[in-house]
């Protein structure tokens, strides 16, 4: 049985974890300018923000997204068939790794999303606009600790 981490192992799994993170970035980004289209601030308006841009963010947003996520799919697809066939590739220190790398970075952007919308409260800017993009991160962030987290004790080695 394969015990080594092979150069298809390595690249796989990273191929997946880059697709999980340019999906999350990209839906994360499309949420926030139809946020920013449909709650305008009008401070914003003034300086720099223009619906041109929004919909020029939200197209290349999703045409990362329409690419990206079916490839994070089909490569978690594959190996979740692998690890079927070869349980102990779940032990491979490149999904080890990365998983707990992926776990690290969710935890970061959960705390800092948080710290702001403290930090936001507590100046008395808390609008409704700033609320949905705290959330939007907080889902998307959550969403991918929390299956990490699942998958991780789920196949937890005892």
């Amino acid at each position: 049985m394969p015990s080594k981490t092979s150069p298809k192992d390595f690249f796989m799994h990273l191929l997946a974890m880059v697709a999980l993170y340019g999906s999350a970035i990209s839906f994360s980004a499309i949420v926030f300018q139809y946020i920013n289209l449909r709650i305008p601030d009008a401070l914003e308006m003034a300086q720099y923000f223009s619906p041109e841009n929004a919909k020029e963010i939200i197209r290349r947003s999703l045409s990362f997204l329409i690419i990206l996520f079916p490839v994070y799919i089909a490569t978690a697809w594959q190996l979740q068939k692998i690890y079927r066939e070869y349980p102990e590739k779940r032990e491979l220190w490149v999904r080890r790794w990365l998983t707990y790398l992926t776990l690290f970075i969710a935890a970061l952007i959960i705390i800092f999303d948080l710290v702001s919308l403290v930090n936001h409260f507590l100046d008395g800017e808390l609008t409704l606009r700033f609320f949905l993009k705290v959330f939007t991160i907080l889902f998307v962030a959550g969403s991918i600790f929390g299956y990490y987290l699942w998958d991780l004790k789920k196949y937890r080695v005892e």
